[in-house]
């Protein structure tokens, strides 16, 4: 990510921190379209490294999320691993991964915009529209 976009993001977080304190939870990401476009600015700064810009994950160490029964089968865990970060075995279609994902620093907002855009991509397709609301609910 260049200097310029980090700034960029930074002042826009700042803005809608101070902004939106106020504001009801509809006003951030208030529907799925824009929510998915946010989450995959997201993605493309924090995830795509890992994860590829295909969803279909880096060999044998990072796993995919495109048709991935994980992500499907375990939202709050998949929740959990972005906002908190994970390591250990879990299986993907299949196949084992055991590697480190670190926290990603991320707001409840921007976790669930994440969410709604890993979600709906690649192959992958989930009703369920997750809020800054939903995710802050979500523990360790």
């Amino acid at each position: 990510m260049n200097l310029k976009r980090l700034v960029a993001i930074c002042f826009i977080s700042i803005c809608l921190n101070l902004n939106c304190q106020n504001k009801p939870e509809s006003k951030l990401s208030s529907n799925m379209a824009e929510s998915m476009e946010e989450g995959r600015i997201i993605y493309n700064d924090f995830c795509i490294s890992c994860h590829m810009a295909n969803g279909e994950g880096a060999g044998k160490v990072f796993p995919p999320l495109a048709n991935a029964d994980y992500l499907r089968d375990n939202q709050i865990e998949s929740i959990k691993a972005i906002k908190f970060g994970m390591s250990g075995e879990i299986t993907v279609n299949g196949k084992i991964y055991n590697s480190v994902m670190s926290p990603l620093g991320l707001s409840d907002q921007e976790v669930a915009d994440v969410m709604n855009y890993i979600n709906n991509s690649w192959g992958n397709s989930k009703d369920h529209f997750y809020t800054k609301a939903e995710v802050s609910k979500i523990k360790p």
